[in-house]
Parts: C-alpha cells; structure tokens; sequence
C-alpha cells in the first residue's frame, strides 16, 4: 500500500517547491531536473533549479540555468535577478551591478533589485575603492564583454604574461593570508612547505600525475580562495569590525534600512544551505541567533519584521526536525503559525499548517495531522495543491483504518486532479480509493479502481506503478474468489 511514484511536471515541481522550502535543496534539484525533462525549457522550473544549484554551491550550473531562462525571456525579470544574485556569488560584481539595474528598470516596484545595486556596488567599491578616484582612459571602443569573452582574451596574451604558478606564488604577508584564510592557512604553509622537497616535486603519482602539479594546484585554489574573501570583505573592513566589537558599540541601530536587508538576506541564505549541507544543529543555532537580533530592529527598518521572524521559526522546526527532535520542531512550527495569524499572513499560515501536519504524520498521530490539514484546506491556492492534500488526509484515515473516510477524501483528490488534467494525482488518487475499498472488503470496486489505475500508469508511463497495481490486483482478486467460494458454500 505504498504511494506510487508522481513524475508529471506540476506534481514534481509541488514536491520540489516543497522540499526546497524545508531546506532539502540536493532532492528538490532532482525533482526539478525531472520537471524539465516532461516539460523543457520552462523559465520558471530553470529559475527554481538555479537556486537550487546556487544554495548547494554550484554557480556554474546556477548561472546557466539563469541564462537559459533570459534567452527564452529577455525581459523576465526573475531571471535577471537570479543571474545577478549568482555572478555576485561568483565575484563578477560589475556584471552584477548591470542585470540588477537592467531588471530594475523593467520592475521599479521589486525592491530586491534596488537592494541588489546596493550590496554590488558595496563589494565593488570594497575591491577598488570609491569610483570617482578612478579614471578610465577611453583609448579603445568600450563596449560590453562577458567574463568568458575576457578569458579568452587573456588567453590569448598568456605567453606575454608571468605562468600562473609564478603569479600565484607572490605572497601576502603571513598574517593577513592567515586572517583571511583561518584554519586553511595551515593547509597553505604545509603546500609551501612540500615544494622544497626537490625529490618528491620531481616524483609522479601511480596514474603519470606530477607531485609538483598537485602541489601548484592546491596553493593555486588557496590564493583564488583568499584573494575572494579579500574583495567580499576587505582587511580593513575586518579590523574596523573587531574595533567595534572591542568598544561594544552596537552598530546594529545605526544600519541603513538596504544594510539590514542585505545582512538578513544573506544570513537566511546561510541558514537554507546549511541544513542543506546536513548541518541541521548549525543551521539551528544561527536561526536561533539571528531571531534574537531581529528584536534590535524596529519595524521601520524591516517592514517585514513579522515574516521574517515566523519564516526563522520555520527554518528551526526544519532544523529540528532533521535531528529528529519531534516536539521542539511541533513547538517551532506552532510559533510560526501563532505569529502568521497574529499577522494575517495567509502563505505563512498554509506553510505553517503543512510543516505541522507532517510532524504529526512522523510522530504517528493521524488524527492530529487531519486535523491540521483540514484547517489548511480553505488556504489551498490551486486544484494541484487541493488533490495533493485530499491525498494526505486519505492516507492518515487509511492509516487510522477508518475506510470510509479514505475513500471520501481519495474521491475529491481524484476529482481536483481531474480540474488539473493531472494523470499522475488521478493515478495516485484512483490507488487510494482502491485501497479504500480493499479494507471495506468492496473486492469488485476495488479491482474496478486498480484496473483504472493501471491504465493512467501506462499513460505516464511508470513501470514502477504499473508493477505495484499488478500486485495489488493480484492480491485483491485472491481475495475476491475467496470470498465467492465462501458465499458458495454458505
């Protein structure tokens, strides 16, 4: 009696919504990786993937999903600030700065690319200092390039140029690269250390790869790393940190309205990725740190102080959750749903509602986890999400082994999958009937409803359904004859 797999585009893109939502970026990629096989192309579902990629780590990937989508899109404004949000990621803040004003001039009313040019042009300043001390000399046509345009380039006048080992080799002095890179500082020393081992440099490895290669290339990465985090945060601007921190000032009341959005940005970012990471008990902490300082800040600062601090409680239940603690994640989830209806946050509250419900189904009270899901049914915001939570509840009665009420709410799952045209939520739907009617011993509809099932599988198609209706048809029709030879000899 186990679900059937879903693979149609508006179930896969649901599940891989919710899963991202929940922090489970590495399984919800899959799920809209399959979502573009059913349907390519789709801006949207690329847009969702290159998030996905760029909360796992993966900028390449993010930047060519973002990519795909403008060339589909030129003026879709969601893929402007995707492909901003992962060059900034990746350094490249002047072309940043570009896709943020080019979408802010095509969707004046979005904030976030106003906040976007903000933090931009922060880190660009931060690399060369203020703009009007520098002076451009116009000798050549300027025009605009890509990094991979200004690559190639490079590549060409490489001969003229010193090797890349030897450029990289040029040092910062120990205390500032042990500053910028921590505990890898020791990683660097014990590289640089290896190279004056003449006889191991002149060695290979098993596979013909030279020891010295190996070293060249470890220190390389270390030097991009280091010289990274210098343009994201400059020496001074750690020094002037740490001088603060020793004066106790709380700079936190003297923040601009951008900076807080900015830092509150970037640290629910890392909050996401963390528990993406599976580390749930970090992920916590900085949840819980970051709700103690929203309370520094005014609503004036943060219009949205409210959301916010229900969208933390969420993200600690989530963590929670993952460490399998049970109650505290139902306690963090509740104070979520508390602050959206103090706030009449409506998305809020269906998120709240969801994530509690699935406490409750792990904790194995069925009871409890229909009645949160009923409570969220008048939130549902289409027949797609109306057919998913039917099922749910279904599956709770099924569960509890009250039929009758299964087969009801598996009827009006079938019945919104039908307004969605959703083959897959039918498929699933119809199965869940069928199991309805299996314990209401109601052999003859059941095996009606499995032969249903069985056709809406060929149409996905989806062995793995078809195989599991088979059995499960199987299995009925022995239970059927059964009860014919028992009614014959009664």
């Amino acid at each position: 009696e186990e679900s059937l797999p879903i693979v149609s585009f508006g179930s896969l893109m649901t599940e891989g919504t919710t899963l991202s939502r929940r922090g489970q970026h590495d399984k919800a990629l899959g799920c809209f990786s399959d979502a573009l096989k059913l349907r390519a192309g789709d801006k949207h579902c690329l847009i969702v993937r290159s998030k996905c990629f760029l909360k796992l780590g993966d900028t390449e990937n993010s930047l060519k999903d973002a990519e795909a989508s403008l060339q589909i899109d030129k003026t879709f404004s969601e893929g402007l600030y995707q492909k901003a949000e992962t060059l900034y990621t990746m350094g490249d803040f002047e072309f940043a700065l570009v896709f943020c004003h080019r979408g802010r001039r095509l969707r004046p009313d979005l904030h976030k690319f106003q906040l976007g040019i903000n933090k931009a042009e922060e880190a660009i300043v931060n690399c060369i200092g203020n703009p009007s001390s520098v002076k451009l000399e116009s000798k050549e046509e300027l025009c605009f390039v890509s990094r991979q345009a200004e690559s190639k380039k490079d590549n060409q006048k490489q001969q003229n140029k010193p090797t890349k080992d030897q450029k990289q080799m040029k040092k910062k002095s120990p205390k500032t690269e042990q500053q910028l890179l921590g505990q890898l500082y020791a990683d660097k020393a014990y590289l640089e250390k290896l190279l004056q081992d003449e006889d191991l440099m002149q060695s290979s490895t098993r596979q013909g790869t030279k020891v010295v290669d190996l070293v060249l290339g470890g220190i390389s990465y270390l030097n991009y790393r280091r010289d990274f985090w210098q343009q994201q945060k400059p020496m001074y601007a750690r020094v002037y940190e740490r001088k603060l921190l020793r004066q106790g000032r709380t700079q936190d009341k003297k923040w601009k309205p951008s900076d807080i959005g900015r830092s509150i940005a970037k640290n629910m970012e890392d909050i996401e990725l963390l528990l993406a990471r599976g580390s749930a008990e970090e992920s916590c902490r900085k949840a819980e740190r970051m709700l103690k300082r929203m309370q520094v800040w005014s609503e004036n600062e943060i219009p949205n102080k409210n959301e916010l601090i229900g969208n933390l409680h969420s993200c600690i239940g989530n963590a929670q959750l993952a460490m399998g603690q049970m109650e505290a994640a139902l306690r963090s989830h509740k104070m979520d749903l508390d602050c959206a209806r103090q706030n009449a946050l409506t998305d809020s509250m269906s998120r709240a509602l969801d994530n509690i419900g699935h406490v409750y189904a792990r904790l194995g009270k069925f009871q409890l986890a229909i009645n949160t899901w009923e409570e969220k049914i008048p939130l549902a915001q289409s027949s797609l999400e109306k057919a998913w939570l039917f099922h749910e509840i279904g599956r709770c009665y099924l569960e509890l082994d009250r039929a009758e009420e299964a087969q009801d709410y598996g009827r009006k799952s079938l019945e919104a999958a039908d307004e969605e045209g959703d083959v897959e939520w039918q498929l699933h739907a119809t199965v869940l009937v069928a199991q309805a009617q299996v314990k209401l011993k109601d052999y003859r509809s059941a095996i009606l409803n499995f032969e249903r099932a069985l056709e809406k599988a060929k149409l996905v198609p989806s062995e793995a359904a078809q195989n599991g209706i088979i059995a499960a048809l199987d299995n009925v029709s022995k239970s059927f004859i059964a009860e014919l030879n028992k009614n014959r000899k009664d």
